[in-house]
């Protein structure tokens, strides 16, 4: 393994218990009844232990939109041309998406990362750490190269690092790729052990006919690359995308950082179910901003034990449910670090 990816993985340390503890008591004392704020409550002392902050903060929040290709979609597994990735990503650039729009909402600086794209754009504002122009077809060969990984999640840690260097205190993660649904149920079925069937949906849109044509294909092709899945980088070679790499790597960088992660759908949860395997510390770095439509996607967050934070149906990825779950988190820091206490506020303590 790359020396560099070692000392990231390595350096991930567990989040502090005695934060937790101590923010566990500090919000009993709190002008409510004890637990009165469920979820909210838990949300806050996991942000205390990640972050080993007596009083957490989140905002500014930031959000990395890591774009890639597959290789995969020469078997006809998505409903749109491979060209919409380009397309999407001057959309992006532009600001017409909906992550742009929800980016505004919240106040976040967005930051496109072009992985693996299968075209050029000349942007300014557009970060390029190419790999390669899509990754190669997994029914026949390989998704990538050990050389071309390590360099796809190098490359996501790298982002993740930048952004935090300007001060972000919660980093949302997002991608672009057609065909990626395709490579994230396959990571799902071979690491966790469930059948393809299980873990394939509609994507993009596709009848019920190309979805079992998918099922088919993502079968075939587990069988001819044979994954071992209790190696989670070689399972990633052969199978995933330089977007799930990339998210993994910002993953890990976070962690290293003690910032807290909110994960957006299915393809970058398949990412963090990478990361996880790499250094179990992890998990408890990661908030789960939604649960998608994607069958996938309830296999995923089950098997890294997080809990979504948004029901909406959404099935969009781009980082839209992560972000519209960033409001969740900055109300647990403003309770936590706002509210009276029994004593300031001169009330009753039961």
């Amino acid at each position: 393994m790359n020396k560099q990816l070692q000392g990231i993985i390595q350096s991930v340390k567990p989040v502090s218990k005695e934060r937790i503890t101590e923010t566990a008591h500090y919000l009993d004392t709190l002008t409510k009844p004890p637990g009165s704020l469920g979820r909210l409550e838990e949300i806050a002392k996991q942000l205390a232990g990640i972050t080993d902050q007596g009083a957490p903060e989140v905002s500014p929040p930031g959000i990395l939109v890591f774009a890639g290709d597959h290789g995969i979609v020469e078997e006809g597994v998505s409903a749109f041309p491979q060209e919409v990735t380009i397309q999407m990503i001057r959309n992006f650039l532009d600001g017409g998406a909906a992550i742009n729009v929800f980016a505004r909402q919240i106040g976040a600086s967005l930051q496109v990362v072009d992985v693996g794209a299968a075209g050029e754009i000349d942007d300014d504002r557009l970060v390029s750490r190419k790999i390669a122009a899509g990754t190669a077809n997994f029914l026949k060969t390989d998704a990538m190269t050990e050389t071309q990984m390590e360099a796809a999640i190098l490359a996501g840690a790298e982002s993740a690092t930048t952004m935090i260097a300007r001060g972000i205190k919660c980093l949302i993660l997002g991608e672009m790729g057609i065909g990626n649904t395709t490579a994230a149920s396959a990571l799902v079925a071979v690491l966790t052990g469930c059948s393809v069937e299980q873990t394939v949906g509609h994507g993009t849109g596709i009848s019920a006919e190309k979805k079992l044509h998918k099922s088919r294909i993502i079968g075939e092709a587990i069988r001819l690359r044979d994954p071992n899945p209790e190696n989670p980088l070689d399972v990633l070679k052969k199978l995933g995308g330089y977007e799930i790499a990339a998210i993994s790597g910002a993953i890990l960088a976070a962690a290293q950082a003690r910032i807290p992660v909110i994960m957006d759908g299915f393809i970058c949860t398949s990412g963090a179910m990478i990361a996880v395997r790499l250094n179990p510390y992890i998990k408890d770095y990661l908030f789960a901003g939604h649960v998608s439509q994607e069958p996938g996607h309830k296999i995923a967050l089950a098997d890294i034990g997080s809990n979504p934070l948004l029901h909406l149906g959404l099935k969009l990825g781009e980082g839209t449910g992560a972000a519209l779950a960033f409001p969740v988190l900055e109300a647990a820091v403003r309770m936590r670090n706002e509210m009276a206490t029994f004593d300031e506020a001169s009330v009753t303590n039961k």
